[in-house]
């Protein structure tokens, strides 16, 4: 949609006060066909605030009676439907993390690039109508859309809510999880419900690519910058251009790639390998690890200063494990994916995937469902289809590990259980040993309650399992409180 097209143009707020700068600004987005108001100083911008709303508050970060940093947090918590930028000095990187964590939309850097300028404001506005399509459509902003991830758990619904304020902004986000858990498919998510959904949406794996062939990957090569450069080729960065750039196994890149890294995150322009000047190019950068970024500082394997430019805001992904009341919908939409059609799983083979581990998260059940179907009879998928290489067993932190059985059988109970010894007596072998084993969770799980006066989270402590668990097997095994 053109600027010159729209029925009541919006009004931009510019606070700076240096004049010739103001003017500037002012030019540059009355030729854009905006409404603009400028402010010298935080009171008066404060003033204007109050007596109508904008489509965007642009502010330089030093102020003759304060700091951009005041209005930032004040725009963000009293104003939140109205996105606020800010100009840092040049070099001052270091503030414009600082005002992208308090909520700062985005930033431009001194001297004012008008080219830089044009983009973030048709960002702003971008995401201004984005924010009016999700207010007309409530459910986008309760996380209950077409979600790209799966489950209605509460640390999902928590997930998806953060997404959609994550997609509301520009600032660099890190995604962290363990592998398998689903952290492309929430960078997917930012992206696509974001102001930039209509451009590309790049995924690069950084440990993947050679390091000899890193630079040019990322930022382009021209024709003769080496032996087999036929031609000039763009890199990561220009084919995402406009839209998104994710990162994923970022803690994977080496030092000499980090410090070229940071620069381009910084400046905004890259340099193709065999060039001489640098291209400006306008990409969200979203980036993954499952390892701990803080302590690869600490050890000297990552830089500290892309560290914290990479770690403006971080969105957490709960491994599967966490979210056992997901599974179900999550195998039923997988197993839809893979066939075409509804497939049945029986209620065994249901539980044992509740009982598994899940160290590969969502991209292991993936796998496991795939194997079982090529495995499974009349269209129905066993326990045995599953070929579990083993489970966490829920039941498992009722039972003692094998190796204290002989102990338990031939000693006194331990009185601080509660439970006395006769409960893990070895008796005949039983005619169903899933119904044994119910039995015996049961009887235990009673009296952990009873002992806790049915305070489930003290009973969950002394079981050592989570509460989340404990409310599960309760459930199951539909025992009376």
């Amino acid at each position: 949609m053109s600027m010159n097209d729209v029925a009541s143009c919006p009004r931009i707020l510019v606070v700076d006060d240096e004049a010739h700068l103001r003017e500037l600004l002012e030019i540059t987005l009355i030729k854009m066909g905006l409404d603009v108001d400028s402010a010298e100083n935080l009171a008066v911008a404060r003033q204007q605030l109050l007596k109508r709303s904008y489509a965007l508050v642009l502010t330089d970060m030093r102020l003759p009676d304060g700091s951009g940093m005041e209005l930032v947090q004040e725009v963000s918590t009293l104003y939140k439907n109205t996105p606020i930028a800010v100009i840092t000095a040049f070099g001052s990187a270091d503030n414009a993390v600082v005002a992208l964590k308090a909520g700062a939309f985005d930033y431009v850097s001194k001297p004012v690039a008008l080219d830089q300028l044009r983009k973030l404001v048709r960002s702003a506005l971008q995401t201004n109508e984005v924010q009016k399509e999700q207010q007309a459509a409530p459910a986008k902003l309760a996380g209950t859309y077409n979600s790209f991830l799966i489950g209605q758990s509460q640390s999902m619904q928590e997930v998806r809510l953060q997404i959609s304020r994550l997609a509301r902004s520009m600032a660099p986000v890190i995604i962290t999880g363990e592998s398998g858990s689903g952290k492309e498919l929430a960078a997917r998510e930012i992206h696509t419900i974001s102001a930039r959904s209509a451009k590309p949406f790049v995924a690069v794996n950084c440990g993947a690519i050679p390091e000899n062939l890193m630079e040019a990957e990322f930022f382009g090569y021209r024709k003769g910058a080496f032996t087999g450069a036929a031609d000039d080729r763009d890199g990561f960065f220009q084919a995402a251009n406009g839209g998104t750039l994710m990162l994923d196994e970022v803690a994977d890149l080496p030092l000499p790639m980090q410090v070229k890294l940071l620069r381009a995150i910084q400046e905004r322009r890259v340099r193709k390998v065999g060039a001489t000047v640098e291209e400006a190019v306008d990409v969200r950068i979203i980036s993954a690890t499952h390892q701990n970024l803080a302590i690869c500082v600490e050890e000297g394997r990552f830089r500290q200063d892309l560290y914290y430019r990479l770690n403006v805001i971080e969105l957490h992904l709960p491994p599967l494990r966490e979210r056992l009341e997901d599974i179900v919908e999550l195998s039923s939409s997988i197993l839809k994916k893979l066939t075409g059609t509804d497939i049945n799983m029986s209620s065994p083979a249901i539980d044992a995937l509740i009982s598994y581990d899940f160290p590969g998260n969502v991209r292991e059940l993936e796998n496991i469902l795939e194997r079982a179907i090529a495995f499974a009879n009349d269209g129905c998928i066993e326990v045995a289809d599953l070929a579990l290489r083993g489970t966490r067993k829920l039941a498992e932190p009722f039972l003692l590990p094998v190796s204290n059985v002989d102990t338990v059988i031939h000693s006194r109970p331990v009185m601080d259980t509660g439970f006395p010894a006769d409960v893990f007596t070895a008796p005949d072998l039983p005619c169903s040993l899933p119904e044994y084993l119910e039995n015996v969770e049961r009887e235990m799980i009673r009296r952990a309650l009873s002992q806790t006066k049915n305070n489930r989270t003290q009973a969950a402590e002394l079981l050592g399992v989570s509460f989340r668990q404990l409310r599960y097997q309760i459930q199951k095994l539909k025992i009376q409180e």
